[in-house]
């Protein structure tokens, strides 16, 4: 059986206890660099000018507790080189000296520029395909015609706009109550012959001349006509239904005041409600953030509507407001029109005039990155190392202690990667041969490569 390559840390420094470097080694991967000039020079003197002040608090940390935290620093090199390296100080027993162990961060720093980059670019794309969404609904919505997606095959009604839920007799049903319904069930029965004789010819022609029929309970007149379009899993049929009679729009009457101004260019989702939850008025970021097109679809509704998380839905936030007066950083989810979802946070307070009503701030919160923390592993693994002085020769201490921090440096690259042992590899500049040694030695091939490797033989 071929040994494994002999594993060592990419920098390692023997330090007195002035931290006065004594012996340098590097690896093989950064033999082109030379550091004959660092012996018998304070480490300080050669970590740079803004790597001195952490260089200097992990020999103090080490000399204290025996082991300093990680810390990085951009290491220059004697050629001129500067490489980002991650470094722990460890107290050698008997007083003789201290071990600086540093591992180059180049690759991890090169591949989180990619993930940042790779993260730019979908949040780009996310949004450019949420303000597509936006329109298609504020198109879809705004339109003085009823509009309803029915599907070719069973003639179900897949979508409806505002318009054509009222006129279907539903003012207080939402878009998912009317979907799956079937639409001859809501034309007159008179008239359902000749709609599927004009649908029949849409289905062979792509589109067939306007007819008159009669929707809802009322039987009230709309001129109907349709178009054929593609959409998975099969075909639907666009269908408009135009009013046959004079409709007379009710208009906003009045000038709307400069706070009401202030309010409507919020980037935040303001709404005012009322004591039962009911929206009287909305601004423009809250129709965008719960996907509406209009404000007219969103005055009269209630707010729970959209608030979908358990425990802190609308009757949760009322329940506070009405206890404390205000609310703030209250967290929950919106669900928009739709179907995606949103974390926000809400802020809210009511006045004290009657009747009484409810302001509502609601902030996205969605995009915002988590916060993380390191893992104290290191340090419990390498503190014990110090039991080991005295029992121990320095080569098998030294031995020991890098097993140890190859051991983390595997199982942070391996995450790093999602579980890829090709982009491990490549992280830790090895062989997938040897990574796999490494891993089964560690105990870290827990379950089978990834679906696009083929390990090698």
């Amino acid at each position: 059986m071929a040994a494994l390559p002999t594993v060592q840390p990419d920098i390692t420094l023997l330090l007195d206890m002035e931290g006065v470097i004594r012996e340098a080694t590097l690896s093989p991967s950064m033999s082109g660099e030379t550091v004959e000039g660092w012996l018998g020079r304070p480490w300080v003197e050669v970590a740079g000018e803004m790597g001195g002040e952490k260089v200097k608090r992990m020999v103090d940390d080490a000399r204290v507790t025996g082991i300093s935290a990680f810390r990085q620093i951009n290491q220059r090199f004697p050629s001129g080189l500067e490489i980002p390296m991650e470094y722990t100080t460890v107290l050698l027993g008997g007083r003789a000296g201290m071990l600086a162990i540093g591992k180059n961060l180049q690759a991890v720093a090169e591949l989180q520029s990619r993930l940042i980059a790779a993260q730019q670019t979908m949040e780009r794309d996310y949004w450019k395909l949420r303000e597509i969404e936006t329109r298609y609904r504020l198109v879809f919505d705004a339109s003085n015609e009823a509009v309803l997606i029915v599907s070719a095959a069973n003639l179900r009604i897949l979508e409806a706009n505002r318009t054509a839920i009222e006129a279907l007799n539903s003012p207080r049903r939402r878009n998912e109550d009317i979907a799956g319904r079937e639409l001859l069930h809501d034309i007159a029965a008179e008239d359902r012959d000749a709609v599927r004789e004009v649908l029949a010819r849409i289905r062979e022609r792509g589109k067939a001349l306007s007819i008159l029929v009669h929707l809802g309970p009322d039987a009230k007149p709309w001129m109907l006509r349709g178009s054929l379009m593609t959409a998975e899993p099969g075909h639907v049929f666009l269908l408009q239904f135009t009013a046959a009679t004079d409709l007379s729009a009710s208009k906003d009457k009045g000038e709307p005041s400069t706070i009401e101004e202030l309010v409507e260019h919020l980037p935040d989702g303001f709404v005012a409600l009322d004591e039962a939850g009911v929206i009287r008025h909305a601004n423009q970021a809250f129709l965008d953030l719960v996907q509406l097109g209009s404000k007219a679809s969103a005055i009269g509704e209630s707010l729970g509507r959209w608030l979908w998380q358990p425990g802190a839905d609308l009757n949760a936030l009322l329940s506070n407001i009405q206890r404390h007066k205000t609310v703030r950083l209250f967290t929950t989810s919106v669900r928009g029109e739709l179907g995606t979802e949103t974390e926000v946070e809400i802020s809210a307070g009511t006045g004290e005039g009657e009747p009484s009503q409810i302001g509502v701030l609601l902030r996205n919160v969605a995009r915002r990155l988590p916060s993380g923390s390191e893992s104290d592993f290191l340090r419990t693994a390498l503190g014990s190392m110090s039991e080991q002085i005295g029992k121990s020769s320095l080569r098998q201490l030294v031995k020991n202690t890098v097993g140890v921090v190859e051991q983390h440096y595997v199982k942070q690259a391996l995450e790093l990667a999602g579980g890829n042992r090709t982009a491990t590899a490549e992280l830790l500049g090895l062989s997938r041969q040897s990574l796999y040694a490494k891993l089964n030695r560690y105990g870290l091939d827990d379950k089978e490569p990834d679906a696009e490797e083929t390990p090698e033989d």
